[in-house]
Order: structure tokens, then C-alpha cells, then sequence
């Protein structure tokens, strides 16, 4: 309860250091308050623009509350421009924990000492962030590893400092007009989320594993293997990749690494993750990107640290790339449309007052190298165009949109020449092509197969229960849901298939009910 209390003090000293406070107050336009506040607290420099002091006062904080900063940097439906454009500048400055407590780590997690289990041990750590720490060492058949080792005492810590931001958020939503928009319950709850599902390294393993297996024939991205038998929920140990940070374009430069090439795979490999796979790494910030100069692997790219992913459903994929589709068509209309039909806009939207609304977004963007746009400012428009419109933001693009302005920080520095929308047209257009055509159709009746083989022959007995109970409106209609229960369980393609045999097997049995009926006259 002490150690609590010290941490609300601390927050509070720093709050107040920073102007915090004053920056609240601004927005409870209360002048008489805040000038009260300022001549009590004349002796702190609040000076600086307003998303400097929040990020400047989160970095004291301490790490938990970076990495709130760095969601909230994300939520740009949320934030104003300029604090989180702010806050996208926040990194993990973490210095590292005593190397005698990763060891103590790892011997309780897997059972037996570094010593005992690797050939070769580094004991200084060669990267340390906010949840854990990264030493090197070498398994004893040989292989080099990288051996991440989650912080102690992490679970504690994250779980009272993010009780101090529920609070905080129930004050704002009391307090604040415009709370209720800013949803600052809900925002917590979706950090606790992620940085509870960043505790579990067996949940980190898993998604790199997955990565590993959707790029397994790729010649765009390299991701290393784990090794299941040394992984745990607090250590996890995988293949040591060697690279240059993606970020260091000199020393690319120096290799002979083709920047133009690597921008272009990048926007590639982004656009495969969303479509093919519905299954994207979701922080592919600098630090987490190399790129290999080995002669095997000369120019791929290496993605590391696993502990956030996004998934995408079959509608999501379907919906994005429509609107992309439709973007880079400059169709206007349709996206307007899509967002109608998807239900994110109200049904009674105006179609051409929301498509005027996107292109004025969109079209200044055109025929542009990246160098002279900002996403940023795109998604800035399109989420002030979504509230005039009363446009839904769909939690499941949230880690979606962060990706992108990833991708498109990498390509400023890669490449600032490089044409998004050009690079990109193809590949989505090529994916659309095989999702629509014959192609799409195998994939889809292979996938299906299991689940139609179940109801296909339930079909012949549905349809006699129904003709033998045309007289009983009731049974008849449990006959109905059923068919209906089972149809919800295949797509689109099969259910219309299964209406097709359901109507041939109706008129094949009025056929043979009116030649019954000759028969017997």
C-alpha cells in the first residue's frame, strides 16, 4: 500500500512538473483555474508545446507508461495531431536488469542453469526493453541463439500502474467534455490487454512461429526459428539472425544493399501479411527490422520481437481491399459505399456527400513519392471525415494503421522517391484477381469440403420433414431454422450452391408427386 501511494505521489510530481495539469485545464477551457494554478506553480518552465511535456512526462515515468504513450500515438481517431505526432517519437530506453537475475529466470523457467543448458552463455544482456532482455548464447549442438528473458516482478508492476490509469481514466470521462469521445476506458482496457498478452513468451514463440511458416517459401522476409524445447512463458530461445538494422542506410549502402528494391519488398511484404494471411506483424518499427548481408540471404529483410500481432477475418480482408482497390482507381463512390454497405457508416448516409468527404482526403495524395505526403495526416482527415459521418472505428484496424505508418516511417528512409500507390496497385490487384477467378473458387470448395460433405446429406431428410409436416406450421418452421442453422455455417459460394440442390430436390419431388398422382387417376 506504501509502494502504491509512492507511485501516485511520483505521478502526480511529475504531472505537475511537466504542466499536465494545464494542458486538462485548457480543455475544461477554465482560464480563471488555470492562471490560479500557474501563479501557485511559478516556478515550472511549461513553455513547451503541450505533446512535448506529455512526452517528456510519460519518459520519466517510466516504462509502462512509454508504452501507453506509444498506443496512444497509434489512436490518431483519438489524439490531436501534434500530441500524437509527439508521442510517436517515444522509444523503450530501458537500461537492463542485473544479468543474476535473468539467470535466477531462467533456471526456474526451464529447469536447470545457463551453464547447464547452453554451450556458451553471454551473461551481459545485448538489448533490453520495457518487458524483458535479450542475452546471446550457443546451444550445444552449435547453434547460435538469442535467449529473451521477461523482467521480474512485471506482472505486479504493470498491474498497479495500469490500475492508475483506470483511475485517471474515470476522471477524465467525469470531468471532460469531450471524455465520452475519447473513450479513455476503453483505451486502457485495450493497453492492458496487449501488454498482458506481451507477458506470455510462449504467446510471443507462437506468433513468430506462425510468421516463420506463412514466409517459409519467401524470398522477401526471414524470421527466426524457435527452439520449443528452451521456451517457457518467461524465457523463450530462438535462432540468432545477423543483420544490419534497417535504419543504418549508410551501412547498407556500404553493403551494396539495393534501397529502392528493399522499400518495394517492404510494401510487399506489408500487403501479403493483410491479404494473404490475415496475420500481421504488428511492430515493425526500426528496431525491430533488419536486413541480412549474408551471401544466402543477401538483401531479405529479418523481423524481430513478436509480442504484438493483428488478425484480420475473411470480411475484414474482403472490405480493405475493396477500399484499396477503389482507392488507388481513385472510385471515390465506391468507397463510400462499401463503408455504407459494411455497416460502418449510418444506412442513411448520403453516398455523395461521404464521397466528397474522401475525396478531399485522398486526392491531394496522388500521383505523389513519400517524401512529399504524410499518412499521418491522411488518417488524421479520414478519422475527422469518419466523426462528421458517424463512421464506426473498427478496434481490429487499430493495430492495422499503426503497421502502416511503420511501413511508411521505413520507406521515407529507404526510399522518399518511392510511389506507394504504384508499387501497391499490382500486387492487390493480382490478389483480387485470384481471390474472384477460377483460382479463388478451387481454394474455396477445397476449404469448404469438410463442412459441405456434413451437410449435403442432410439435405434429402430436412426436405422430407418438411413435405411430410406441410400441415404443421411449427414443425415446419423447425425444419426451416434448422436449414437455415446449417446454412450460416458455409460462405456465400455454398450456400448458394445448397439452395441450388435444395430447389432440384423439390422439383424432383413434385415430379415424381404428380406423376403419382397420373397414376393413380
Amino acid at each position: 500500500m506504501i509502494l502504491k501511494f509512492l507511485r501516485l505521489l511520483k505521478i502526480i510530481r511529475v504531472s505537475v512538473r511537466y504542466g499536465l495539469d494545464d494542458i486538462l485545464i485548457a480543455q475544461l477551457n477554465a482560464p480563471r483555474l488555470a492562471r490560479l494554478l500557474n501563479g501557485l506553480l511559478f516556478w515550472r518552465d511549461i513553455s513547451a508545446p503541450r505533446g512535448v511535456r506529455l512526452r517528456m512526462a510519460l519518459e520519466d515515468l517510466g516504462p509502462i507508461f512509454v508504452k501507453f504513450g506509444q498506443l496512444l500515438s497509434t489512436r490518431r481517431d483519438l489524439m490531436p495531431a501534434d500530441i500524437a505526432d509527439e508521442l510517436a517519437h517515444l522509444q523503450d530506453r530501458v537500461p537492463p536488469f542485473d544479468p543474476d537475475l535473468a539467470i535466477q529466470q531462467i533456471t526456474r523457467s526451464l529447469g536447470a542453469p545457463p551453464h547447464e543448458l547452453f554451450a556458451e552463455f553471454e551473461r551481459e544482456p545485448v538489448a533490453s526493453a520495457s518487458i524483458a532482455q535479450v542475452h546471446f548464447a550457443r546451444l550445444k549442438n552449435g547453434r547460435e541463439v538469442a535467449v529473451k528473458v521477461l523482467r521480474p516482478n512485471m506482472r505486479k508492476t504493470i498491474d498497479e500502474d495500469v490500475a492508475l490509469m483506470g483511475i485517471a481514466a474515470d476522471l477524465m470521462t467525469r470531468i471532460w467534455a469531450d471524455g465520452r469521445r475519447l473513450k479513455p476506458r476503453e483505451v486502457v482496457a485495450e493497453f492492458d490487454k496487449h501488454l498482458h498478452d506481451e507477458l506470455d513468451l510462449m504467446r510471443e514463440a507462437a506468433n513468430g512461429s506462425q510468421l516463420r511458416r506463412n514466409f517459409a517459401n519467401s524470398d522477401l522476409l526471414l524470421v527466426p526459428e524457435m527452439f520449443w524445447e528452451y521456451c517457457s512463458a518467461s524465457v523463450i530461445v530462438m535462432e540468432r539472425m545477423r543483420g544490419i538494422p534497417v535504419s543504418q542506410i549508410g551501412r547498407l549502402e556500404d553493403a551494396g544493399v539495393d534501397l529502392k528494391k528493399l522499400s518495394a519488398a517492404g510494401v510487399e511484404i506489408f500487403f501479403t501479411q493483410m491479404f494473404r494471411d490475415g496475420f500481421f506483424h504488428a511492430d515493425m518499427h526500426p528496431g525491430n527490422v533488419l536486413v541480412s548481408v549474408e551471401p544466402a540471404t543477401f538483401g531479405r529483410y529479418i523481423a524481430l520481437d513478436f509480442g504484438i500481432v493483428g488478425t484480420l477475418n475473411d470480411y475484414d480482408k474482403n472490405y480493405l481491399s475493396q477500399n484499396f482497390i477503389a482507392f488507388f482507381r481513385r472510385d471515390y463512390k465506391r468507397v463510400a459505399q462499401a463503408h455504407i454497405e459494411s455497416g460502418w457508416a449510418p444506412k442513411e448516409t448520403r453516398v455523395d456527400e461521404l464521397e466528397a468527404a474522401v475525396r478531399a482526403c485522398c486526392e491531394p495524395i496522388f500521383d505523389r513519392p513519400l517524401k512529399e505526403i504524410s499518412f499521418g495526416q491522411v488518417l488524421l482527415r479520414l478519422f475527422q471525415t469518419s466523426r462528421r459521418f458517424n463512421v464506426e472505428v473498427q478496434p481490429q484496424l487499430v493495430l492495422l494503421q499503426k503497421t502502416l505508418l511503420n511501413i511508411e516511417g521505413l520507406g521515407r528512409q529507404l526510399d522518399p522517391d518511392l510511389d506507394l500507390w504504384k508499387t501497391a496497385k499490382p500486387y492487390l490487384e493480382r490478389w483480387m484477381g485470384e481471390q474472384v477467378g477460377w483460382q479463388g473458387l478451387l481454394d474455396r470448395l477445397r476449404d469448404e469440403s469438410p463442412r459441405f460433405s456434413q451437410i449435403v446429406p442432410q439435405l434429402p431428410r430436412l426436405l422430407h420433414q418438411s413435405l411430410s409436416n406441410s400441415a404443421e406450421p411449427q414443425a415446419t418452421a423447425q425444419v426451416l431454422q434448422a436449414l437455415l442453422h446449417e446454412q450460416r455455417r458455409t460462405n456465400r459460394f455454398l450456400l448458394i450452391l445448397s439452395s441450388i440442390l435444395l430447389l432440384g430436390l423439390a422439383g424432383a419431388a413434385a415430379w415424381l408427386a404428380a406423376l403419382h398422382f397420373g397414376l393413380q387417376i
